[in-house]
């Protein structure tokens, strides 16, 4: 949860000649590897997919975002468990539905507390869930400058 850090953070991502999809990321400290799953031609699933990757990065920022806020509050938080999704559909108000176009990105999130705590706690940790750097990036508005050089 360092996005609010000066520190410009730089991670690499590498595909080589030799491989069809895995991808190696890189941070200053950690390697990861990326790929499509095999039901993708020429995937051979190494890693999770790049969704995969946003749904993580989602719930981890979301589960140390509620940690933080039960820490400072004092709460009697145990265990604390995501599960995401990802997909796409049509929005309710679709005027052009019969369009697959229009459909548009969903990301189901479902926060589980082990822990005893009161129903306005709960809610309490469903709005701070909302709040995490990640969630608000992803709900508003990106801008992605892309520029292209050679090696």
């Amino acid at each position: 949860m360092a996005a609010d850090s000066d520190k410009k953070k730089i991670v690499h991502a590498h595909l080589p000649k030799d491989e069809q999809f895995t991808t190696t990321l890189t941070t200053d400290t950690h390697e990861l590897l990326a790929d499509e799953p095999t039901s993708v031609e020429g995937g051979q699933d190494k890693g999770p997919d790049p969704y995969d990757y946003l749904l993580m990065s989602l719930g981890s920022c979301t589960l140390m975002t509620i940690k933080m806020y039960a820490n400072h509050k004092g709460w009697e938080l145990d265990d604390v468990y995501m599960e995401l999704q990802h997909n796409k559909r049509h929005d309710e108000d679709c005027e052009n539905c019969e369009d697959a176009q229009s459909k548009i990105d969903v990301i189901e999130k479902e926060v589980i507390i082990d822990g005893d705590l009161s129903d306005k706690q709960l809610e309490k940790i469903l709005d701070i869930s909302k709040k995490c750097p990640v969630h608000r990036t992803l709900m508003g508005d990106i801008k992605i400058e892309s520029t292209i050089s050679r090696k």
